[in-house]
């Protein structure tokens, strides 16, 4: 199933740094996210876009993960020629990811 049957998303943007938060619709598949979701999950569904890091942050009060992706927006703002300079699509992009049902991964 795509992620974004059980999450949305949200991003914003600081220099090159990209920070994507995940949100369960429901409290009760934020441990679903955890399991699967993983900062090494994230990264090699952005191979090509993200050059750094990828940091995630949980956030269990909220039902949320949070991501920080280095050196992923060609530069910055101000000096990337791509139309998305702010990376708003790359929450789009992190919803399409594939990820296990929860009621048939339990």
């Amino acid at each position: 199933m795509k992620l974004r049957a059980i999450a949305h998303s949200r991003t914003g943007d600081k220099g090159n740094i990209s920070n994507i938060s995940l949100i369960a619709f429901d409290e009760a598949d934020y441990p679903h996210l955890v399991r699967h979701v993983t900062a090494e999950r994230v990264r090699a569904h952005f191979t090509g876009i993200v050059h750094g890091r990828v940091t995630r942050y949980e956030i269990p009060s909220l039902g949320a993960l949070n991501f920080v992706l280095e050196d992923a927006l060609g530069g910055g703002v101000t000096r990337s020629l791509a139309l998305d300079a702010h990376g708003k699509g790359l929450s789009s992009a992190l919803l399409d990811l594939d990820i296990p049902d929860p009621v048939e991964d339990a």
